[in-house]
């Protein structure tokens, strides 16, 4: 197990699916809008915003006492214990209370015709967000599952997800694909709010966070609509949609955005970075499903709560899942950028203690694996150490994105590609240098 500051190495991938796939070429006008190469980069992943300290669980072996311990928001003991890991809109004018903007009277056409204000509040917002986006959220069951009507905890996974291509590619969370002994299901039964259910298959699991691709054999199915992570403001409404308890389908809460970059440790061990926490209710059987902003946009996809608290949950913004949602509708194997190196987010208490000369970027450094065995920061014959990086160099930015408190590094590389050749802007010492590195793949057993 790698050392909590190794923010750049994590959990194993499946290679894609073989069989027939509906695939979009850049020319393709079918393709999702969203899903559209930008000019910055083929992935066209923004930059999370991201930022704060990390959030221990009580089970976590010499951590201290913190909120609590925090699950995977899927369903089972054996499922959750396989549990892994990373929105927003802003909603402004779009609502009132907790959306943003000050609720807020609109004459629409004035002492003219006599007609009275329109009010946009919360609760209509809410209302439209849940009717425009239900129908795209599923629940996965992983094997024979039957949940009984009183909501008893099945014997084996049951999640939620949300198809984002109408081809039916739908986004759902790594650990709620997994079966009781922690392998991939075989066997995966997606059912639609309307009650039709497909045989579903594993695409592809992310290496990067606690994410999975899964496909059915079906055409236009509802799907929702994708949204921005970048904007993110705290307070914004939020809205998240699941299954909780594997029963209660399609169940819609409604709360805050309550910061953002949250850091927190699932089940003792796994290490989850820069999520979104809110307040919405977020229970288990939730996990996989959509996350959304006051106009009904999914802006991350619920992943964990924290028992013995209350509202305290936990969504992978939906610019890092971009990238593979993108390259699953292309056909490819699901990868993610890989730099090779372990490193620590530098604060004003790490500058004072290591005495350096920049208050942000990422500090390049050893780590410890789960036996307090010493890593390296460079990880030998890795991109970083072909390229001539060293351990003390202070990441401080990637081509002109920049590493910081609201950029962590692992993000900000988010948003490039493997094999993508980029420069890596460093403090050594007292210098300021550049490097040009060629990304790796990100290795499956991280």
């Amino acid at each position: 197990m790698t050392d909590p500051k190794d923010l750049d190495e994590t959990i194993p991938s499946t290679p894609a699916a073989t069989g027939p796939t509906v695939s979009y070429s850049p020319a393709d006008e079918s393709r999702p809008a969203w899903a559209a190469p930008s000019q910055a980069d083929r992935w066209a992943a923004t930059e999370p915003s991201t930022a704060s300290e990390p959030v221990p669980a009580s089970r976590a072996s010499g951590q201290r006492a913190g909120v609590g311990t925090v699950l995977a928001a899927s369903l089972l003991s054996a499922v959750l214990a396989s549990g892994g890991t990373v929105l927003g809109l802003s909603g402004a004018g779009l609502i009132g209370g907790r959306g943003g903007a000050p609720a807020s009277s609109t004459p629409v056409d004035s002492a003219s015709n006599g007609r009275q204000p329109l009010t946009i509040d919360e609760s209509s917002a809410v209302i439209d967000a849940a009717a425009k986006v239900s129908p795209a959220v599923v629940r996965i069951i992983v094997g024979d599952v039957s949940p009984d009507d009183l909501g008893t905890i099945p014997a084996r996974g049951v999640g939620s997800g949300v198809i984002f291509d109408s081809h039916g590619w739908s986004l759902t969370n790594r650990h709620v694909v997994r079966d009781a002994s922690g392998q991939l299901a075989s066997t995966l039964t997606v059912e639609l709010k309307d009650g039709r259910e497909f045989s579903g298959s594993v695409y592809g699991v992310d290496t990067l966070t606690d994410l999975a691709i899964v496909r059915i054999d079906a055409t236009g199915l509802p799907s929702a609509p994708i949204g921005t992570s970048s904007e993110l403001k705290v307070g914004q409404l939020a809205i998240a949609i699941g299954s909780p308890l594997g029963t209660y389908s399609n169940t819609v809460t409604s709360g805050i955005i309550s910061a953002t970059g949250r850091t927190v440790t699932v089940d003792g061990s796994v290490r989850l970075n820069n999520l979104i926490q809110t307040d919405a209710a977020i229970n288990p059987g939730n996990s996989g499903g959509p996350l959304l902003d006051a106009a009904g946009n999914v802006i991350g996809i619920n992943t964990a709560v924290a028992r013995d608290s209350t509202g305290i949950g936990f969504a992978i913004p939906i610019d890092i899942a971009r990238p593979i949602m993108q390259q699953a509708l292309v056909g490819v194997a699901l990868s993610r950028p890989y730099i090779g190196i372990r490193y620590e987010a530098i604060t004003l208490q790490i500058k004072e203690r290591e005495g350096l000369s920049v208050d942000r970027g990422a500090l390049i450094g050893p780590g410890q694996d789960a036996s307090g065995a010493t890593l390296p920061g460079i990880i030998p014959g890795g991109p970083a150490d072909m390229a001539g990086l060293r351990e003390g160099d202070i990441v401080v930015a990637i081509n002109d994105r920049t590493v910081d408190s609201e950029h962590p590094l692992d993000a900000v590389l988010a948003g490039f590609a493997p094999g993508q050749t980029v420069d890596v802007h460093i403090v050594r010492g007292d210098q300021s240098r550049t490097i040009t590195v060629e990304l790796g793949t990100r290795p499956p057993d991280l």
